[in-house]
């Protein structure tokens, strides 16, 4: 499809030069990552922070996660320990965000960790970013590039959807390849999954040698807490088998004929390709201006676990 979108950028050096020049003055930037497209900003940034918060309608409680580059940069706002290097040794850079304790003289906005003595952090593998957060002398702040509970992208026009030309940089690094957010993993006391992703609480219980359970959050302290999330804004039926005709079926396997109301998630069964189409479909869903949505059951095995709690997010009432 041919850009007609004078705000996306292709990657290349001149448009990394223009991104970082924004950055440096406290702008905001739609960039790419492995898990979904994200809204940047300087994390050391009060002002930046601000305006993440505003145009997206987040929540004040609602954390936002950190971005570095490497452990030296973090090592200057946050505690490290034992655990934490092991994951990071095993999984990094990669889709997985560790809360930690955060250090008293950190330089991290206080608005970006939500007034909390942790933060959160993310070392994206993405090639665009990293390439970003090399050269800045600062982290960056990346939410998803949504309004707040809407469906997050995973292309840079999903940002344009959200934002028009609000943003005035979006760097374009084609569909995010995994589809849907980072693995939390609560490092401040007992080792426990605070939200669901690509990386599975089996995988972290490996590297850690014992059992990681997931929790859901009382108190919220990293992005995947608040109850309505992901959400195209029509209501969902989960676990159904069949479909009424005025409504979206989202259906998984080969065994569904296409109908033009069936959303196959991956027609090969596949749960990876199902993560990441299914942010897409839902988009697809809600152009089409269907009253309801009903979804087949999804299998709990790997990222399915993941799918089914943003499915879950996305119906909640």
């Amino acid at each position: 499809m041919k850009n007609i979108y004078s705000n996306i950028l292709n990657v290349n050096k001149n448009s990394i030069t223009k991104a970082i020049n924004y950055l440096n003055n406290n702008k905001l930037v739609g960039v790419p990552t492995e898990t979904v497209y994200g809204l940047s900003g300087n994390a050391y940034s009060n002002l930046a922070i601000k305006k993440i918060y505003s145009i997206k309608k987040r929540p004040k409680h609602n954390p936002l996660i950190i971005h570095y580059y490497d452990i030296k940069k973090l090592s200057f706002d946050a505690h490290l320990d034992k655990v934490f290097f092991k994951l990071y040794q095993k999984f990094c850079p990669g889709p997985i965000t560790f809360v930690l304790k955060k250090k008293a003289f950190s330089k991290v906005s206080k608005l970006a960790t939500s007034n909390l003595k942790t933060i959160a952090v993310r070392f994206p593998k993405n090639k665009v970013i990293r390439n970003i957060l090399k050269t800045t002398n600062f982290p960056l702040a990346i939410p998803s590039a949504n309004k707040s509970s809407g469906i997050s992208p995973v292309s840079a026009i999903d940002v344009i959807e959200e934002f028009g030309n609000k943003i005035k940089i979006i760097l374009d690094g084609g569909n995010c390849k995994i589809g849907i957010e980072s693995t939390v993993v609560d490092l401040t006391s007992s080792v426990k999954i605070l939200r669901l992703g690509a990386i599975s609480p089996e995988k972290i219980g490996i590297v850690l040698n014992k059992k990681i359970k997931f929790i859901k959050q009382k108190k919220i302290k990293s992005p995947g807490g608040i109850k309505k999330h992901y959400s195209p804004g029509i209501p969902m039926l989960l676990n159904q088998k069949k479909a009424s005709e005025d409504g979206a079926f989202i259906t998984f396997g080969k065994r569904f004929k296409s109908k033009y109301n069936y959303f196959n998630l991956s027609k090969d069964s596949n749960l990876n390709q199902a993560a990441k189409n299914l942010y897409k479909i839902l988009r697809i869903i809600k152009k089409r201006k269907f009253k309801k949505i009903y979804v087949i059951k999804i299998s709990q095995k790997g990222i399915g676990a993941a799918i089914n709690d943003r499915l879950e997010h996305a119906a909640a009432k």
